[in-house]
């Protein structure tokens, strides 16, 4: 028995880990690439349908698509319509590795492992480092295939396992379904559909199960990987959540219909792998394997995902409002109820910076975002004269406090990993935008004290003092929003302006003191009021400090 676990289980395992090797090692040669075209991806679902396949055959996981896909809407970086459209594609780039299991390329993985092994550990230079991952994760995949191959040959003799494996017969749609919902639970517990694929092929190779059980098996796998997305959208967006229940209802949905036409879904694959590939009959069997069957596997595999994103495609504006109309809205408070702790980052992605930062930078984002909230309820104070309202500013400071002790935190791990330089200017960049969001914070609690003050003492600004104050805080508003769509949309360019917003407001400062001493001079205003507002106007003007600053990081600029 040890003979057939050790093998199997020691395979899959080396399977699992390549896959994991050889998909960060690509995310880190094309991560920053990758996040750059999904953000520019259209509103023409059958270009981002393209650049969903393309970007998820080049990272080989879809996980991770389907992960940034969440953080990106949840954030306002992609609308919901764009990301089904990528979505789809995801579907069609993940098949890849199914194709490359079904060349028979294994006699070339122990020198992958070999070359992989000393571009890693012996060049220095950290981009054939990340070639190194790429080969040694691709030798490992092939390997730890081939182990699990002759780890699963023995079973061939065992009555027990014969008479287990019978019962995965796709012949009837009570078989369909077992075989479906094996291989939505094989893809739920190994977290990569991958590593489905690889085990469904080994399992046909060997003859332990058919072709028609096999694909069967592939299409659970489709609903499987959606767990993914479904984890990574808790707790975020109701945008972020219809993304994710819109991978789900889709491949589920793809399944359903396949599973309805699945004799002749079966005589597609069929004739498609024997006239374009000239493969021979998927159960030929050989010196007591099949070598043809997981070409036909890996064919099911592709074919099943193409046809239902071109299905899709057609009728997406309807599914959407399907999805819609299961994911209903729900109102929300100020923004603050759920910004006690990050919501993004997710440590397990520090040893993918391009995962990592894109997480890192949406909850920076977030964190801009809360600090406008808190700012435009500050500012508007002066009008309600309420200090119990006013007083919600201690614990949304508070807050910002601990968000920012955590993303720094995060970025200082990811920092301590084997980064590129490019990464290491990100990293930098987005500590910098954190610490200076936190800086605005302080301030706005300096206006809020001052606010307090003016309030509890009964006192008020003179109309010209007023219309001061309204000025100032209408630029100061303008210079956050700038800087918190800046970071959005990655704007390199926007230095030239903000140098013109930050010295208007420090125009702004002083003219407003003279304005003041003009004001005391004709007894206009009083001496209290009057220093309450120019104590509000420096606390204005150090925000502005600060957005400049945080444009700055956006620039790369030191």
């Amino acid at each position: 028995m040890k003979d057939i676990i050790f093998p199997a289980l020691g395979g899959l395992g080396m399977f699992l880990f390549g896959m994991k090797i050889m998909s960060e090692g690509l995310q880190k040669v094309a991560g920053n690439k990758m996040r750059e075209i999904l953000q520019t991806v259209s509103n023409n679902r059958v270009i981002g349908c393209g650049v969903g396949a393309l970007i998820t055959a080049l990272i080989q996981s879809s996980s991770a698509t389907t992960v940034i896909l969440v953080s990106f809407v949840d954030a306002g970086l992609m609308n919901f319509m764009q990301a089904t459209g990528v979505i789809l594609g995801a579907n069609i780039g993940t098949t890849i590795t199914g194709q490359l299991i079904a060349f028979k390329i294994t006699k070339y993985a122990l020198p992958a492992i070999a070359m992989g092994a000393f571009l890693k550990f012996f060049i220095g230079r950290q981009k054939w480092v990340y070639v190194g991952d790429v080969m040694l994760g691709f030798g490992l995949l092939f390997f730890g295939l081939a182990t699990m191959k002759a780890g699963f040959a023995p079973l061939k003799e065992s009555a027990s396992f014969i008479d287990l494996f019978m019962r995965f017969n796709a012949g009837s749609t009570g078989g369909i379904m077992l075989c479906v919902m094996t291989g939505a639970l094989l893809t739920m517990v190994l977290q990569s559909s991958s590593a489905t694929v690889g085990v469904t092929m080994a399992l046909a190779t060997q003859g332990l199960i058919g072709f028609e059980a096999s694909v069967a098996l592939i299409l659970g796998e489709n609903i499987g990987t959606t767990i993914t997305a479904q984890l990574a959208s808790i707790g975020s967006s109701i945008n972020a959540r219809r993304t994710a229940n819109a991978h789900t209802m889709f491949n589920v949905i793809g399944v359903l219909l396949i599973i309805l036409i699945f004799p002749a879904f079966i005589k597609l694959v069929s004739h498609v792998t024997g006239t374009w590939f000239h493969s021979g009959v998927p159960e030929l069997l050989i010196d007591g394997e099949k070598p043809n069957v997981a070409r036909y596997i890996a064919n099911a595999h592709t074919l099943f995902n193409v046809v239902s994103a071109l299905f899709f495609l057609l009728v997406l504006p309807y599914l959407v409002k399907v999805v819609i109309w299961l994911t209903p809205s729900k109102e929300k408070g100020d923004g603050f109820e759920d910004l006690h702790h990050i919501k993004f980052i997710d440590t397990k992605f520090i040893d993918t910076p391009s995962v990592a930062l894109t997480q890192a930078k949406e909850e920076v984002i977030r964190m801009g975002e809360a600090v406008k909230i808190m700012y435009e309820d500050v500012i508007e104070s002066v009008n309600e004269r309420k200090l119990k309202q006013l007083e919600k500013w201690r614990k949304r400071e508070a807050t910002l406090d601990n968000l920012q002790k955590e993303i720094i935190q995060f970025l200082v791990h990811v920092m301590q990993k084997t980064i590129i330089l490019e990464e290491s200017n990100e990293v930098s960049s987005l500590m910098r935008m954190t610490n200076n969001f936190e800086r605005i914070g302080d301030n706005i609690e300096n206006i809020a004290e001052a606010m307090e003050e003016l309030i509890g003492e009964g006192l008020y600004l003179s109309e010209g003092g007023m219309k001061d104050y309204r000025i100032i805080t209408e630029e100061v508003h303008r210079f956050i929003e700038f800087v918190i769509k800046g970071i959005k949309d990655n704007d390199r360019e926007l230095m030239l302006k903000a140098k013109e917003m930050e010295e208007n407001i420090n125009r702004m400062r002083e003219e407003m003191k003279g304005n003041h001493i003009m004001r005391l001079q004709s007894g206009v205003c009083t001496v209290d009021s009057g220093l309450i507002l120019i104590d509000m106007i420096s606390a204005f003007e150090k925000i502005g400090d600060c957005c400049y600053n945080i444009a700055q990081a956006i620039a790369w600029i030191k």
